[in-house]
């Protein structure tokens, strides 16, 4: 009974066309149909995109993920999340990678489609078929019967990716999708795609970017995915102007320019980002890349005001903190969401000090699992509970509801019942010159542990309610019991690192500063 309770708490939140086309997908499953391209001119891009990591080495295996595996379409013993990077093909735009290997890949591919499982899922298409018609716009080596066999291949491709579209899943997958249906619409200057494109992009970024620029799965890793694609679109537009109308033009601008105000506002001084909810190193373009590109393409933004996404950031001389006071956004996809109300991160001196554990994997395991839970984040559990219900590697049942009661410069003040309405938990976080304090509040009377996690090489040690952390302390007021543990952090995907978390039981209510002393 517990887990059919679950999953009603999880289906509820569902839309009507995800529970349709889950049951539609399983009952008919297109097939590939090979395909002639339409005939005529074709489209141009404005300006470079970014470079990819290199992923294919030169020894002919590849690298996703920080694992080695050979080539092999349907090479799944990495996990599907690797075999799904192989087939997405963003290395075809590796830096080391020659014109003449592009093309001998991409047939390698077409020869061996016949024999891949993997490769006709809809996200991959989706995914490949941008990478191709860059190479198809970009690479002077393809001879013309290469040419053609590549854009019937593709054009094939395509049209099983508009029988295949993602509404049963709906967020980031159905943008993606819709990217790869506009970007070879213009490049085949195809009318027909081009009307179904449009309507579709423009409906799904409206929904999708929020007020602030933030994408509503709130994940930075995904906003930058995100924006890289967008700006992609915006590019071939540009080079198309009279083949895409101006509104199309002007919602591709505008919500191109607001992404990058919230990637500016919301990153560190370094220049990297948080690492909330699914975010990790290594998977999307530098921030830096995705501006250098934004002003390729012309566009201009400033700072944001953060307000829907829920996150918040605070800055003093030596201090920089990402504060998390929001609701799921995207409450019919949480996949890429955790169990973290009121997590933050904290950086000293450009270092990071308190940090998200991060993720590793996408694998459903007892890791994701951790990874998503509340006791993985910097706040608070109640009774051995998470703040909302995470499960399933990409679902969530019970969710926290946030009230915001105070929101400045430096200040924070907002009220959750992810434990129950009995059993509130309200935050707050005030920034000053060389401190950074967090006070907390649970209704009723319940266990409480407040956790903190360390960045890795840190070495904490406890003396009475202070913990010492060399140039900074932590001083401590309501606790019934401080902990130092072990624990693990990670930055990247598949690559753990040592480190140590405070476990601070309270009831009722507990106060912490983080003092930098000299």
């Amino acid at each position: 009974m517990a887990d059919i309770g679950r999953i009603l708490r999880t289906v509820r939140h569902l839309r009507y066309p995800q529970m349709v086309y889950q049951v539609a997908y399983r009952m008919h499953k297109p097939v590939y149909q090979q395909l002639n391209a339409p005939e005529g001119k074709r489209g141009d891009f404005y300006s470079d995109w970014t470079a990819k990591p290199t992923s294919l080495l030169k020894s002919g295996r590849f690298v996703f993920l920080n694992l080695e595996g050979p080539a092999d379409w349907n090479f799944v013993d990495n996990g599907m999340l690797w075999a799904y990077n192989m087939n997405y093909m963003d290395w075809l735009h590796q830096k080391d990678i020659s014109d003449e290997e592009q093309v001998q890949w991409i047939e390698k591919f077409i020869n061996e489609l016949p024999n891949c499982k993997i490769a006709l899922d809809p996200y991959p298409i989706a995914l490949r078929c941008i990478n191709w018609v860059k190479v198809l716009v970009r690479n002077k080596s393809i001879s013309l019967s290469q040419r053609q066999e590549i854009e019937d291949n593709l054009w094939s491709q395509v049209k099983l990716l508009e029988r295949k579209l993602e509404y049963h899943l709906l967020g980031n997958h159905l943008l993606e999708d819709a990217y790869a249906l506009f970007i070879p619409s213009v490049y085949f200057l195809d009318d027909k795609m081009m009307m179904f494109s449009r309507r579709l992009l423009c409906r799904e970024l409206q929904e999708q970017i929020l007020n602030d620029g933030c994408h509503y799965e709130q994940s930075p890793m995904y906003q930058c995915v995100l924006l890289d694609r967008l700006l992609d679109c915006y590019n071939i537009a540009l080079a198309n102007a009279g083949f895409v109308d101006n509104d199309t033009m002007g919602v591709l601008k505008t919500c191109s320019e607001s992404m990058l105000s919230w990637l500016q506002t919301i990153i560190y001084r370094d220049g990297s980002i948080p690492m909330m909810n699914d975010s990790a190193k290594g998977i999307a373009p530098t921030p830096q890349e995705l501006f250098d590109y934004g002003h390729r393409l012309g566009l201009k933004w400033t700072s944001a005001q953060l307000s829907d996404s829920g996150y918040r950031k605070m800055q003093a001389k030596r201090l920089e903190a990402v504060v998390d006071i929001g609701n799921i956004t995207a409450t019919y996809q949480p996949g890429h969401s955790h169990a973290d109300t009121f997590n933050y991160e904290l950086r000293v001196d450009e270092k990071p000090f308190i940090v998200d554990t991060g993720i590793t994997t996408y694998n459903k395991n007892d890791r994701r699992q951790y990874e998503r839970s509340t006791t993985a984040h910097n706040t608070v559990t109640v009774d051995g509970r998470d703040s909302s219900e995470v499960w399933g590697g990409f679902r969530v049942g019970r969710r926290a509801k946030v009230k915001v009661q105070a929101d400045e410069t430096g200040f924070a003040k907002a009220v959750h019942d992810g434990f129950g309405k009995d059993c509130l938990h309200e935050r707050s976080f005030r920034l000053e010159d060389n401190s950074f304090v967090v006070e907390d509040h649970i209704g009723g009377d319940h266990k409480a542990v407040n956790y903190i996690h360390f960045e890795s090489g840190l070495e904490p040690s406890v003396k009475g309610k202070v913990v010492d952390c060399g140039n900074v302390e932590i001083r401590i007021e309501g606790a019934d019991k401080i902990e130092i543990k072990d624990n693990f952090v990670a930055s990247e995907y598949n690559r753990l690192r040592q480190s140590k978390f405070l476990a601070v039981s309270f009831k009722d209510s507990m106060k912490y500063s983080i003092n930098v002393l000299r």
